[in-house]
Order: C-alpha cells, then structure tokens, then sequence
C-alpha cells in the first residue's frame, strides 16, 4: 500500500485540477506545457511546466525543450515537496480516515460507494473502510488510466533533482491541501462526481495532454461536474492566488522550475495571468 499513499495526494490533485469553464475571459493560449517567466527585476528567467501528476508509463514524455529548461534552474518547485520526509508522513496520515467510512457515511452513500467501487475497481466498501474518502476517489482515478505502471512526474522530478542536488520546495502542505478539498466538497458532492467519473474523459485529458493543448487539459478539467463556485474558490483560486503571492521573492533569489498541475496555469485566476498582472512577462517555450 505504500505506493497507493505516495499516489493519493497526487490523484486527489489530478481529479480537482480545474474551475468552472464559463467564467474565464483570458486570451487563449498557445500549446505549450512549458512557460517562460522574466522581467520585473529578475535577472534570470524561471519557469512554469504543467504536469498532469501522473500518467501510464507508455504515454509519459519530458520534450527536450522542458529537459532544457530544468537543466537551467538552480531550485525545483512544486505544489507538495514530496521529497520531504514530514510531508510524507502527514500524507500517509491523511490517507487514512479520521473515523471509519462505515460511521462516517450513511448506509445510502455506502451502498453508493460500494456500488462505484465495484464497478470501477472491483473493490468493496468493506476493504477501503479505513481510508478517508478523498483517498478513496484517488483509488478509483488511478484505475481510470487503465494501467498498473503509472508514472508520476512531480516524483520524476525529485529524482532528477537528487542528482543534481538541487533543492526542492513545496508552494502548500499536505494538510493544507487536504484543508481545501475538504473545505471544498462535502461527502455526497464527491459521491456524485464518483459516480461520474470517466476512463473515456481520462484518455481525453491525456491527449490533449501529449498535444501541450493547455486551454483543452483546462476545459476538460474544468466541467461543471467535477467544479461549483465554493469548489472554484478553495480548489483552484485561493491556491493559484497564495502561489502567486510566494512565487516573485522565490524568483529574485533562484531561478526557478515550477511545476504544478497543467489546469492551474490556465484561466482568468490562472498562474500565467496572474503573473501578467503582476507585471512580468510570461511566454510559452515552443522549442
């Protein structure tokens, strides 16, 4: 189970990467997974990659103009520091449930669950009892890949920034994350959005994802399914708007490979724009 609980977080991520579609009115932007971040003082480029946490091994890449760029950077960012032995513990900690799903739930959700579960997993609401239920839905993205060698590329990062001893941070915690799903969905809200979920929507995503087509990963993220306005708030705005807040001493000091799920650089509150406004200039890599 110890890779199920590496995974967790990174799932739960994945799943809740978007916002609601209608209210964006930013430029369109160009398909690159890869942006340049410069001006406003610094005096060296940082720069921002979207990843899409995890992927199966077959369809995993890293384009050489993105092995180019973090070769160039001196620090590596990412949403959790996974390399961080306390962040890894708390997340394990937080995978479990702080009370069983069986007193946590009502016997219509755990019929509900159950039912989910066996039809996208083959498990029983009696084998996960013990986990909490975000842990749970991370369980049920994963199957939605379709395959048991899943890659994820904060960790592929981690081991690449290892050998060059470069230091790694985290923009939030575990606990903070978990804060805002938590604050975000209540439990019949994420049953419903269970019960929606999709293999055919995941091969989509990751398409899209190998085409670096950002405004498609972000309008496929972003159905109004997986996202209401109180989800928008604590899942993607206050996050990308604390990020942003930390990202600009960060980068007078280092510079910077940042990467964070593909959806929150898009949008109107999105990392990219928010950079904009801030003042700095933020160009796509193409090559």
């Amino acid at each position: 189970m110890k890779n199920v609980f590496k995974s967790a977080v990174a799932v739960v991520l994945f799943v809740f990467n978007g916002a609601i579609n209608a209210q964006t009115v930013s430029p369109q932007l160009e398909n690159s997974l890869l942006w340049e971040v410069s001006g406003n003082g610094l005096t060296k480029p940082s720069y921002l990659y979207g990843t899409v946490h995890m992927i199966c091994g077959p369809d995993y890449f890293l384009s050489e103009k993105t092995k180019k760029a973090f070769d160039a950077s001196s620090e590596l960012v990412l949403e959790i520091n996974f390399s961080d032995p306390k962040e890894m513990t708390d997340m394990q900690q937080m995978a479990m449930g702080k009370e069983p799903l069986s007193k946590r739930l009502n016997p219509e959700q755990l019929s509900k669950l159950d039912a989910i579960l066996k039809k996208t997993s083959g498990m029983s609401v009696q084998q996960v009892d013990a986990f909490s239920l975000m842990t749970v839905m991370s369980l049920i993205s994963m199957k939605s890949f379709g395959c048991n060698d899943l890659k994820l590329y904060e960790m592929e990062f981690i081991e690449s920034a290892k050998k060059r001893n470069l230091k790694v941070e985290g923009l939030e915690t575990v606990k903070s994350q978990f804060k805002s799903f938590e604050n975000a969905y209540a439990d019949d809200e994420m049953l419903a959005m269970l019960e929606e979920s999709d293999a055919e929507e995941t091969k989509l995503l990751v398409a899209n994802y190998k085409k670096e087509n950002l405004e498609e990963l972000y309008k496929i993220s972003t159905s109004e399914n997986i996202m209401n306005a109180k989800a928008k708030k604590y899942m993607l705005d206050e996050r990308n708007q604390n990020w942003v807040k930390l990202l600009p001493e960060m980068m007078k000091k280092e510079n910077l490979f940042v990467a964070v799920g593909a959806a929150h650089l898009a949008g109107e509150e999105g990392i990219i724009n928010l950079l904009r406004k801030a003042g700095y200039t933020v160009k796509p890599v193409m090559n």
